[in-house]
């Protein structure tokens, strides 16, 4: 199933609960790229799970990959001795569940393999282990290189690119492909036992308009999904404090 364009929920901002459990982890979102780009729904709509409506902006469906580093993770209210620091990388598409939009990942890579364990085998989630290295480059832009340690296809799931902001933040705008592709704060995991789903809740994204230089990417191909070609919609954001709540199960609802 593929639906047209609807506005994403409006979920609460920092500090909220979600409609089901209340946020007890925080972290902060540092360093980070939104690289979008349009695809053929009826192409990329084999590899969405069937309980899942595939999304689309007239017409076109869109997947993104996401670099950052989290800082500060933990629970709510623990010491900063306590928080840990990772990099990140997540592929993923835009769907709707049951009238809700949110978000559906096909891989998310972390520079953490033990954290990267965890999270798998709690959430349902794609969840990797991989080789990370963030650094800065002579012209001050973000140097963001990862290798994934196990896949289970015959592409090597790699991402190297440099970018940096080139305009000052500003949240987007309702009703722009923009807000559209940004402003969702659930994600669903089908699983055996159900849908299991989570949120977060941070103040609107301060997007910056961006450059990017992508070296290597081959996360599309690594995940078995279509490759989309020509340039991404492109933005940078950093320093967005965030709250989550544990993921629960949707099953019989």
């Amino acid at each position: 199933m593929t639906e047209q364009r609807t506005a994403p929920f409006r979920w609460p901002l920092t500090g909220g609960s979600s409609l089901n459990a209340p946020h007890v982890t925080t972290r902060t979102l540092r360093n980070g790229l939104f690289a979008h780009w349009p695809v053929d729904p009826d192409e990329l709509r084999p590899h969405v799970p069937s309980q899942l409506a595939l999304e689309t902006w007239d017409g076109r469906a869109w997947v993104s990959v996401l670099p950052f580093v989290l800082t500060n993770v933990g629970l709510r209210g623990t010491p900063s001795i306590a928080r840990l620091a990772f990099g990140e990388l997540t592929v993923r598409t835009y769907v709707r569940y049951r009238g809700t939009s949110g978000l559906f990942f096909f891989s998310i890579d972390i520079g953490r393999s033990l954290i990267a364990t965890t999270i798998g085998r709690t959430t349902g989630l794609p969840v990797y282990g991989a080789a990370m290295r963030v650094g800065a480059t002579d012209e001050n832009r973000v140097a963001f290189r990862s290798r994934r340690r196990k896949t289970g296809h015959d592409t090597p799931a790699r991402f190297a690119a440099t970018y940096r902001p080139t305009g000052a933040a500003s949240p987007a705008s309702p009703d722009t492909l923009e807000y559209w592709l940004t402003a969702r704060r659930r994600f669903y995991a089908p699983t055996a036992r159900g849908i299991v789903t989570g949120d977060i809740a941070h103040d609107p994204w301060p997007l910056q308009p961006a450059t990017v230089t992508i070296y290597e990417n081959t996360m599309f191909e690594a995940d078995g999904l279509p490759s989309p070609t020509g340039e991404p919609v492109v933005h940078y954001v950093d320093g967005v404090s965030m709250t989550g709540s544990i993921p629960w199960l949707l099953r019989g609802r």
